[in-house]
């Protein structure tokens, strides 16, 4: 409306000049000249060029007026038409925090509007867009899952932080989908569903680790595929399988022995000398059957939840000695020194007594089993979140691939001389059990035929 109103204000000035101009020429109108006056001639030829001068005159005016309206009008209408082309390439790019300014109520300022209200639902579409952009990051973020997507051109535009680290991509989305693992089984599904097929769920290997794998096509043509890491599960099968077959195998032995030797006993003929001797040796494997069975039900009760400790500041010199004071004949027997090595400034160690002794006493017996000369040492030490206790020897040691595995339930890592030595394979597991069970842990250090230190350690008491 304002910009009708100008256009209609430069018009009437136009006119008003050039009615201006008609007023002029009719004041100069002159009667004809008489042709026998030359006076009159004259004046008529002086009138007439007057004339023209003024009409030249005001004509040039009147086109600088027209010039000059022309370029006010001009730069009234364009100005905040560039303002509003500059804010439309704003949005353009990205930038949604322009706003066009307040313009007159004209069409200008309607398209100004316009713009403002395109630039506000935007700004409000891009926020929600990118809320729900955070919360499907963070979603497939907390899963346990590895998420990958993968768009109809094969990159992978998608991925989650569990993915990267169970198949080891470290490449900024989007990158192709070759980068992923070599699979044959994981290369098929992601085929069969890129060409909008449904592929039915497999377990894939990826660096010793078994995945199972669900892919899903998407309405683009991309893909989904989920994977879930089942190692720790065949991990926990496969020690449950090895757990049966170890028990089985650990009572079938003693259980053999007593039942040859029942069976022998009951011949009448047997000399006494020989009865006696069967009967003593069916005692000693009975002795390691209960063994096994009370090492058994101890671990399942401190597994369980069972038995929680009790701590309290328990004297480590006086339990260093009850520790190896049962073990002095059979040390001497073979030739082993017993000691201790306790720092001056440890005196009391916080634990529950019961464990304690049962932590010390496996880790000394099992240290006097495996050494044939030198020493077994009962040792404390201070750290900055606990008091190790512990035992080290200098026996035959253990081979660097079955250090990782001893704290295992039977696992052994020279089986046939651990049996004959009398161990049950539970003492090390229920070891780590007793110190996991204080909010410890458990450490083992070894070199092959220089001897091996096993500790625990027991955390300071909190001050709660």
């Amino acid at each position: 409306m304002r910009l009708n109103r100008r256009l209609v204000l430069y018009t009437v000035t136009l006119v008003i000049t050039v009615l201006g101009v008609a007023g002029a020429v009719a004041e100069r109108r002159l009667p004809p000249p008489d042709p026998q006056v030359a006076e009159s001639a004259l004046a008529y030829t002086e009138a007439r060029r007057a004339l023209w001068r003024d009409l030249a005159f005001v004509g040039c005016a009147a086109v600088l007026l027209a010039v000059f309206a022309s370029r006010g009008l001009a730069r009234e209408v364009t100005r905040p038409i560039r303002e509003l082309r500059d804010v439309a390439e704003s949005l353009a790019d990205g930038d949604l925090s322009r706003r066009p300014p307040l313009l007159a109520n004209d069409e200008v300022g309607a398209l100004g509007e316009a713009l403002r209200r395109l630039a506000e639902q935007s700004s409000a579409r891009m926020a929600a867009l990118q809320a729900d952009e955070a919360l499907l990051a963070a979603l497939t973020e907390s899963l346990n899952e590895a998420v990958i997507a993968v768009d109809s051109r094969q990159q992978v535009v998608r991925i989650n932080e569990t993915a990267r680290q169970l198949l080891r991509l470290r490449a900024p989305t989007p990158f192709p989908s070759d980068y992923l693992p070599r699979d044959r089984t994981l290369r098929e599904s992601l085929a069969a569903v890129l060409q909008g097929e449904v592929a039915p769920p497999a377990e894939v290997r990826v660096d010793e680790r078994t995945l199972t794998l669900t892919a899903r096509p998407l309405p683009d043509g991309g893909a989904i595929l989920a994977m879930y890491d089942l190692t720790p599960f065949r991990r926990l099968e496969a020690v449950r399988r090895d757990f049966v077959a170890n028990v089985s195998h650990e009572l079938r032995t003693p259980l053999t022995v007593i039942a040859g030797f029942v069976e022998t006993l009951g011949d009448d003929d047997l000399p006494a000398s020989l009865r006696h001797q069967f009967l003593g040796m069916t005692e000693a494997n009975v002795r390691r059957m209960q063994r096994i069975v009370d090492d058994l039900l101890d671990l399942s009760r401190i597994e369980s939840g069972g038995w929680l400790p009790n701590p309290t500041d328990l004297d480590v010199r006086a339990l260093a000695s009850e520790i190896l004071a049962p073990l002095q004949a059979a040390a001497d027997g073979k030739g082993v020194a017993l000691r201790t090595d306790i720092p001056d400034d440890v005196l009391t160690a916080y634990v529950d007594p019961t464990a304690a002794r049962q932590v010390l006493s496996n880790l000394a017996e099992n240290a006097l089993r495996h050494t044939s000369e030198g020493h077994v040492t009962l040792f404390a030490e201070r750290a900055a979140d606990g008091l190790w206790l512990g035992v080290k020897d200098s026996g035959t040691g253990i081979q660097d691939e079955h250090l990782p595995r001893i704290f295992e339930r039977f696992y052994r890592a020279d089986p046939g001389r651990s049996r004959e030595a009398g161990g049950t394979g539970l003492g090390l597991s229920i070891v780590r059990h007793l110190a996991e069970a204080h909010g410890g842990r458990v450490r083992a250090e070894s070199r092959f035929g220089s001897g091996t230190t096993i500790a625990a350690l027991f955390p300071f008491p909190t001050n709660d």
